[in-house]
């Protein structure tokens, strides 16, 4: 496959680096395609519904459930509101898996791997995003 060309990735988008922080000098730093789609899809999960007052529909369902017990029944719950979010909120990309996992000897972390392709180049990508967790009394 032939590398795109820069209008082939206009698509996947240049913008602020998030989080949004001024270099050395002063200036804002920039993310673009690839990368600016990693960040954008970070943003996604790290945003809770109604957080955002001119878009209260923005972000993702999983905040709602950080006090369930990291069990099996919840990582379907958040493997379902993450792949409705990315669905919804991120149209560069199509999701391929999402699977949500307790992390090895940390009872209060959730992984959370997200396979994904980009649909202007077809490559294929993953992410694990650490969801922390405050498991309810007596569980």
């Amino acid at each position: 496959m032939l590398s795109p060309t820069p209008l082939d990735r206009a698509f996947l988008g240049r913008g602020w680096r998030f989080p949004v922080l001024p270099d050395a000098q002063g200036r804002l730093g920039w993310a673009e395609a690839e990368t600016r789609i990693e960040q954008s899809i970070w943003l996604v999960l790290a945003t809770r519904r109604g957080e955002r007052v001119m878009r209260p529909d923005f972000g993702c369902g999983i905040h709602d459930l950080v006090f369930e017990p990291n069990a099996e029944i919840v990582h379907g719950l958040i493997e379902a509101e993450v792949q409705a979010a990315l669905v919804r909120w991120e149209p560069r990309i199509d999701v391929l898996a999402v699977d949500a996992i307790a992390a090895e000897g940390q009872p209060n972390v959730m992984l959370i791997r997200i396979d994904y392709r980009v649909r202007d180049t077809n490559t294929i990508h993953n992410l694990v995003y650490p969801f922390f967790i405050n498991e309810g009394p007596g569980l």
